[in-house]
């Protein structure tokens, strides 16, 4: 993948900051990157606390307390920002379920308000980060995350004459996020049983690092309304366990609301519009022919008619002693960011 040179000395927020992504994206990013300023807008004063901590002597990051529900409150922290990840959401799948009007406000309201803000502000480039779930929703989290993706798509033609671009970076399981499986084995492991939903059920792995490089590739290749998906291997969540402690007994539970039994990132219906590059594919918007764009195009391969990407019928699997490597090297910060 290219180096982004534009995103040097540059102005950058990341909404939703405090959340395991941003952990992630802001060291990287400083230290490759080094852009004028950083800023981490979020709701959360807590959690920006403990960040702040982190970067007490860095005068390139800044920590604003706001939401995406809050339009006025966008305007003024947009001002003079060139680049935006947009990383706020409601993602929880049984708490969408059980406040749904609360999940649609950020992250359907949330998105439009952005969308209208880094227009008005004349922001270069937006990336929005969305989920497996978002692809053949089975759930109200994954709905309102393909509303998001097909508004920051269509923002593209909505922001008219403005020099505003938008795309969007889908990715599955990040492994040891918090709420994720891999630090809930952990945290119970000690009782000697892990819980299976579905002993055939499949998971996408992605490490935060991978999914930072992404956001970076999709800065420097978008020329707007793109979905960008990497290539990433897959695991059994009955190996997720065995990694995590093999000597704990695996006890199948049932599917829970809203889960699905193996994760699509991407559908029949998107293969028609989706291209295969070097570790990852790009589903191009089918609005205003933009998908036939040799710009957007570049020296893809378009995939075969009714192709799927989902964690079952992926060709890269990862094996139970990399996972259990992986988590060697991690253990300190799993589940805590």
């Amino acid at each position: 993948m290219k180096s982004n040179n534009s995103l040097k000395g540059s102005s950058i927020l990341i909404t939703g900051g405090t959340g395991s992504f941003g952990h992630a994206f802001i060291p990287m990013t400083l230290e490759k990157y080094n852009p004028k300023r950083l800023v981490i807008l979020s709701r959360d004063e807590m959690k920006q606390w403990e960040m702040a901590k982190l970067f007490k002597d860095d005068n390139r990051v800044r920590f604003l307390i706001g939401d995406v529900r809050d339009k006025d409150r966008l305007y003024r922290v947009l001002d003079d920002i060139d680049y935006v990840i947009h990383a706020a959401a409601t993602k929880i799948v049984p708490t969408a379920e059980y406040d749904p009007f609360e999940c649609v406000k950020t992250n359907v309201f949330g998105a439009m308000n952005l969308i209208d803000v880094c227009i008005d502000k004349g922001v270069k480039k937006i990336v929005a980060l969305s989920t497996d779930k978002a692809s053949s929703p089975a759930n109200l989290y994954g709905a309102t995350k393909l509303t998001s993706d097909r508004l920051f798509v269509s923002g593209n033609s909505y922001s008219g004459s403005h020099n505003t671009s938008f795309s969007v970076v889908r990715y599955g399981n990040v492994m040891g996020s918090r709420g994720s499986v891999i630090p809930f084995f952990m945290s119970i492991a000690k009782d000697g049983v892990l819980p299976i939903t579905d002993n055939r059920m499949t998971r996408f792995m992605i490490s935060l690092e991978e999914g930072v490089k992404l956001v970076w590739h999709a800065f420097d290749d978008m020329n707007g309304g793109e979905i960008y998906v990497k290539k990433i291997p897959s695991m059994k969540v009955t190996d997720v366990a065995l990694a995590v402690d093999d000597k704990a007994e695996q006890k199948e539970v049932g599917i829970r609301p809203g889960e699905k039994l193996h994760e699509h990132m991407i559908g029949s219906e998107d293969a028609l519009y989706t291209y295969e590059y070097p570790g990852y594919f790009k589903i191009l918007p089918s609005i205003n022919d933009w998908a036939k764009d040799k710009a957007r195009i570049g020296d893809g391969i378009r995939v075969s008619e009714g192709f799927v990407y989902t964690s079952d019928n992926n060709k890269e699997w990862m094996e139970i002693s990399e996972l259990q490597e992986w988590i060697e090297k991690n253990r300190n910060k799993i589940g805590n960011i």
